[in-house]
């Protein structure tokens, strides 16, 4: 009973909280308001909201092409179509359950690639390590550019650490280890997997190819933050924002979009309280982040979709 408690709580108390978080946006505007934002939404120019889709695009491409500099150091040369779909597919994953796609990925590795499942999920905890390190890099620039911003009230109030997402990544911890303890209950057979997993962590180290894999690096968290700033010309009230208002917005829509699965409810509200420190009105900072948001999801949603579809078609001998 608490076991399947647990897996519910899991399963739904994110989404629970992206759902209140967008009534909480609905609730906190007034019917004219909607309508101006609505607007803004409607009359927005749709190129620039099309370009921003396409770096976001290139950005999981490039990242398609470092997972396999990745894995080839511990001995396993995957086709870049199984890797890019894998991604996309996990993506699909953290929309509905947060940080289910990480284990969807290395599934999907070892379903179609024979790659292990404790050393592709190395691999990909490496990758996160190292977005982590990127993110961080970026606050602490946005701390630099704008210090004063970090310390109002609205910024506080989105911007607080969730609880929640600690406890609910804490019991998916706790899941992985005991379902493989229950699997593998032979110590030797634990000791595998942790050895396994240790080489993935540690592909980087004897990667043959580090320039291009920090050029990728760079190139992702780039498309990342050029999606932000092309997507400003969409809408006239924010094509003459300089860099600073979109860096520090795209900052912390990357904190909305690492703590909860897929910054639903969170990310435009995120995007609001930065812009609307910028001399752009709420409204117009809102509708600008569900522009960001709804482009990014719909494009996740329909690629996501497709490698669902095609990893098992593609994939049948």
């Amino acid at each position: 009973m608490i076991k399947k408690l647990l897996v519910i709580l899991k399963t739904t108390l994110p989404l629970l909280i992206g759902l209140f978080l967008v009534y909480y946006s609905y609730n906190n505007t007034s019917p004219q308001d909607r309508i101006s934002i609505l607007n803004s939404i409607l009359m927005a120019d749709y190129k620039y909201i099309f370009l921003g889709i396409f770096m976001g695009i290139l950005s999981h491409l490039s990242r398609a092409v470092r997972w396999k500099y990745l894995l080839n150091p511990i001995g396993y040369k995957i086709s870049f179509s199984n890797s890019i779909m894998s991604i996309m597919a996990s993506y699909l994953g953290n929309l509905g359950i947060p940080r289910s796609g990480e284990i969807l990925r290395a599934t999907s590795l070892y379903a179609y690639e024979n790659v292990p499942f404790e050393k592709g999920f190395g691999t990909i905890v490496t990758e996160r390590i190292i977005d982590v390190i990127i993110l961080f890099a970026c606050i602490v620039l946005g701390i630099y550019l704008s210090p004063e911003l970090w310390n109002t009230e609205s910024w506080k109030f989105n911007f607080n650490y969730d609880p929640t997402q600690i406890l609910i990544g804490f019991l998916i911890i706790l899941f992985i280890i005991f379902f493989i303890i229950k699997k593998f209950s032979i110590k030797n057979k634990i000791f595998d997997f942790v050895s396994g997993l240790k080489k993935g962590l540690m592909s980087i180290t004897i990667m043959k190819k580090k320039k291009k894999f920090v050029l990728h690096t760079f190139f992702i968290w780039m498309m990342y933050f050029f999606m932000t700033y092309i997507i400003k010309f969409s809408l006239p009230e924010t094509a003459t924002l300089e860099f600073e208002p979109l860096f520090i917005a795209f900052v912390a829509g990357a904190i909305a979009l690492s703590t909860t699965n897929g910054g639903i409810g969170v990310y435009p509200l995120a995007i609001a309280a930065v812009l609307s420190q910028y001399n752009v009105s709420y409204e117009i900072a809102l509708a600008f982040g569900w522009i960001i948001w709804t482009s990014q999801s719909i494009m996740i949603l329909f690629f996501g979709s497709l490698s669902f579809i095609f990893l098992p078609i593609l994939n049948k001998k």
